[in-house]
């Protein structure tokens, strides 16, 4: 969701050389991002402040002598390392009052927009909006050879069960799903997402794959069904045939950005709630989502 802003800096700042810092499960990602020269990982963890830890990161990195940073997390802490590094440009959204370690800041939409228009609108000065249509993301291929590493043979579906988010990103029905498909069906996702995938018939690749492996497994798969989760970004932005479920979050927000996905939203009442778990317990989002209509959505783009 982030690759647009990548691609605008490009252009508005005339082809600079782009380092991300980034968390190491990510890293991977960049790598195949045309706009990226180079990826440092930092293995920070999540809510924790870190401060010396921050601080000599910081301090590393101003031997680079950066002209421009832009920080994409909200957080306060998250906007401690460029200004240690002493990075003279330092661009992000207002967040957590981080005025002073921010030098120009953006103010917040009201509501939930796109995503990727929230990005990238910190390719331009504050009150400026991007032009429109923004570039689409897109991950370079490294080739077929993972599927053959795997005992895969063309053509597969992928199926991609979980959501790191939480179970009300979850469809209950990829098993019924899995049943009811031609062809081989491989399961691919993280080693959280393996309770969701015990009973689903397919080659079970939960937990078994790096990212890596993931990302070439979906470039060469016939369709990839998902839930609205990383996955599912990666599809599109390898151009792979797709239907995307949502049911707790919303396609305004963070849809696949790719002309080849198709997206199955049922908008009941309560939906986005953008909560982990169904505060009402009935789960309508999801569970109203019937096996038949999903089997419509893939026969329509086939």
């Amino acid at each position: 969701m982030a690759q647009p802003l990548l691609s605008r800096l490009r252009e508005r700042l005339g082809g600079p050389r782009i380092e991300v810092l980034a968390p190491p499960w990510v890293a991977p990602v960049l790598r195949r991002m045309a706009e990226v020269d180079e990826v440092i990982e930092a293995d920070l963890r999540h809510g924790a402040l870190q401060l010396g830890e921050r601080w000599r990161l910081g301090r590393m990195l101003k031997q680079r002598a950066y002209d421009h940073a832009v920080v994409l997390p909200n957080s306060w802490k998250s906007a401690l390392i460029p200004f240690f590094a002493g990075i003279p440009v330092r661009v992000g959204y207002a967040g957590d009052l981080r005025f002073g370690l921010l030098n120009i800041v953006h103010a917040e939409k009201p509501g939930r927009e796109a995503m990727a228009l929230h990005y990238a609108r910190l390719s331009e000065m504050p009150g400026t909006e991007p032009a429109l249509p923004l570039p689409v993301p897109r991950l370079r291929e490294k080739g077929n050879e993972t599927a053959a590493r795997f005992g895969i043979s063309a053509p597969y579906t992928v199926l991609c069960p979980g959501a790191e988010y939480g179970p009300a990103k979850r469809w209950p029905y990829f098993g019924e799903l899995a049943a009811k498909l031609d062809g081989e069906v491989v399961l691919l996702g993280s080693l959280s997402d393996k309770k969701d995938a015990e009973k689903i018939p397919g080659k079970n690749l939960i937990g078994q794959t790096t990212i890596d492996e993931a990302i070439d497994l979906i470039a060469g798969a016939a369709l990839v069904v998902t839930n609205d989760s990383g996955l599912m970004h990666v599809a599109a932005a390898t151009a792979t045939r797709q239907v995307a479920l949502f049911g707790s979050s919303s396609p305004e927000h963070t849809p696949p950005q790719s002309t080849v996905a198709r997206i199955v939203w049922l908008r009941v009442d309560c939906s986005p709630c953008y909560q982990r778990s169904c505060p009402l317990g009935h789960f309508k989002c999801m569970n109203g989502l019937a096996v038949e209509r999903v089997l419509e959505e893939i026969k329509s783009r086939s």
